[in-house]
C-alpha cells in the first residue's frame, strides 16, 4: 500500500486521535495507525474517568457535546481519609467538570471522530513493525502491517505505556514501583454516597473508588497494599466486595449486580522517560508518562499532552524544516517536564507509602474543614493545578489554623 504523509501517529485510542483531529484540522496529511482491526476496540484496563484538567480540549475538539449525548456524566468528587470527607465545592477559575463514560463507549467515538477529520486516514490492522530512518539518522516512517511502508516528517508514538515506538527510537522509561495493585469492575443497582460521580477514600494503605458512570453503571475500584494479593488471587470478585462493604460510608451494594470482568493488574509501575523526543518522532499519553493509577489522570492527560504536542509542531509541519519541527517537539518536550513531572514526583512518592506523609496530613485535616483549601485541594487533584499550589505559604497556614479549630 505504502504512502507519504505529513505525520504517521501509532495508536488511535485518546492521544493518537486527539493528535489526529488537531492535526487534520491544519491541513495535514495524518496517518493514524491502529494495531487492532476492530473499529470498536477500547482499552480494558482503565477506569474511564476524564478529570477536569482536560475539559478545555474536549471544548477544542467539539467532543463534550458528543460524549454528553453518549451518556458522559458530569463527574465532581468527594475524598475521604481519617480526617473526614473533603467535599468539592463550586470550581472557582478552573474547568467545571470532567467526565466518566465506558471506554467501550469513549474509544469507538474518538475513532470515529478522527476518521472523518480532514487529511486523516484510519489504517486498522497496522502494526508497527519498524521505523525507518534516512542517511541522517532522522526517522523518516514506518512500516506496519497491511500498510506496508508510510513515509512522514513525524512519527507520533501515542501506543500506550509499553511503547513499541519509544523503544525502536531509544526512548528508554525509568520505572518506579508501585506498593499497590488494582483491581476494578462495573456494576448496575449501586448507590453512591454523598451522590456525587466519584468517590475517594484513602484508606492507609488501601485506596479506594467509586464512579458513577453512563447507563446507570458504577465502577468499583480497589487499589490495595501489595499485601493483600493472595485475598484478590483467591476471589478477585469477593474480595473486591468485602473491601467496599468495609468502607466508611460505603456505597449500597444489597442488589448490586456485577455486568464486566474483574479487570486490574497485579503490579503497575511508574514510568517516567527522560526524553520523550528523538529526531523524528515524539511521544504522547501513557507511551511518554505512566502516573500511578491511583489518581486517575491518564485520560486527560493523553488527550491534553497530543494537544500540546499538535500546537507545538503544527506550523513547522506545514511550512518548517525537519530541523524546525524537531526543535518544536523538543519545546514541547519542555512544556510536558514543566506540567507533569511535578505531579509525577509527588504521585511516586505516595504509591511507595503505607501513610500519608505529614504535609497530607496537614492539607486533608485542612481541607476537610475549610471550603478555601478544598477548592485548592481539588484544584491540584484534578491536575488544573500545580503541586506547588499546595506549598503555598498562605495554604499551609489555612489548613494548619483549620485543624487546630477542632482539636
Amino acid at each position: 500500500m505504502g504512502g507519504e504523509y505529513d505525520v504517521a501517529i501509532v495508536g488511535s485510542s485518546l492521544a493518537g486521535c486527539t493528535a489526529a483531529i488537531l492535526l487534520g484540522r491544519r491541513g495535514l496529511r495524518v496517518a493514524l495507525l491502529e494495531a487492532n482491526r476492530n473499529p470498536a476496540a477500547y482499552k480494558r484496563m482503565c477506569t474511564h474517568y476524564i478529570q477536569s484538567c482536560a475539559l478545555p480540549t474536549l471544548q477544542r475538539l467539539g467532543l463534550d457535546s458528543e460524549l454528553e449525548a453518549a451518556g458522559a456524566i458530569r463527574n465532581h468528587g468527594n475524598a475521604w481519609s481519617r480526617f473526614g470527607w473533603v467535599e468539592e465545592p463550586e470550581p472557582t477559575n478552573r474547568p467545571s467538570h470532567g467526565y466518566n463514560l465506558r471506554r467501550e463507549i469513549l474509544d469507538p467515538l474518538m475513532r470515529r471522530t478522527a476518521a472523518k477529520a480532514p487529511g486523516v486516514d484510519l489504517m486498522l490492522g497496522a502494526k508497527l513493525r519498524e521505523l525507518t530512518r534516512g542517511p541522517d539518522g532522522r526517522v523518516d516512517g514506518v512500516v506496519a502491517d497491511r500498510v506496508g511502508r508510510l513515509s512522514c516528517r513525524l512519527v507520533v508514538g501515542a501506543d500506550g505505556r509499553f511503547s513499541k515506538v519509544a523503544r525502536l527510537a531509544g526512548l528508554p522509561g525509568r520505572e518506579s514501583r508501585n506498593d499497590r495493585f488494582a483491581y476494578f469492575a462495573s456494576f448496575v443497582n449501586v448507590t453512591i454516597p454523598h451522590g456525587q460521580s466519584v468517590q475517594l477514600w484513602l484508606l492507609e494503605p488501601d485506596a479506594a473508588y467509586a464512579f458513577g458512570n453512563d447507563a446507570g453503571v458504577t465502577v468499583l475500584t480497589a487499589v490495595p497494599d501489595k499485601s493483600r494479593l493472595p485475598e484478590f488471587d483467591d476471589d478477585k470478585e469477593a474480595a473486591l466486595v468485602r473491601m467496599f462493604e468495609g468502607l466508611p460510608d460505603a456505597p449500597d451494594l444489597t442488589d448490586a449486580e456485577r455486568v464486566s470482568d474483574v479487570v486490574g493488574t497485579r503490579d503497575y509501575p511508574s514510568v517516567t522517560r527522560l526524553r520523550i523526543t528523538a529526531p523524528g518522532v515524539a511521544l504522547v499519553g501513557d507511551a511518554a508518562l505512566v502516573l500511578d493509577p491511583v489518581w486517575g489522570a491518564g485520560c486527560g492527560w493523553a488527550l491534553q499532552t497530543a494537544e500540546w504536542l499538535s500546537d507545538s509542531v503544527a506550523k513547522p509541519l506545514v511550512t518548517g524544516t525537519d530541523r524546525e519541527i524537531d526543535r518544536a517537539a523538543r519545546r514541547y518536550q519542555r512544556h510536558h517536564r514543566m506540567r507533569l513531572w511535578p505531579h509525577q514526583f509527588f504521585a511516586i512518592e505516595f504509591s511507595q507509602r503505607p501513610r500519608l506523609n505529614p504535609l497530607q496530613r496537614l492539607l486533608f485535616a485542612g481541607a476537610a474543614r475549610d471550603p478555601w483549601v478544598a477548592d485548592r485541594f481539588f484544584a491540584y487533584g484534578t491536575r488544573n493545578r500545580s503541586p506547588f499550589v499546595m506549598l503555598s505559604p498562605r495554604m499551609l497556614a489555612r489548613a494548619a489554623r483549620a485543624r487546630r479549630a477542632v482539636r
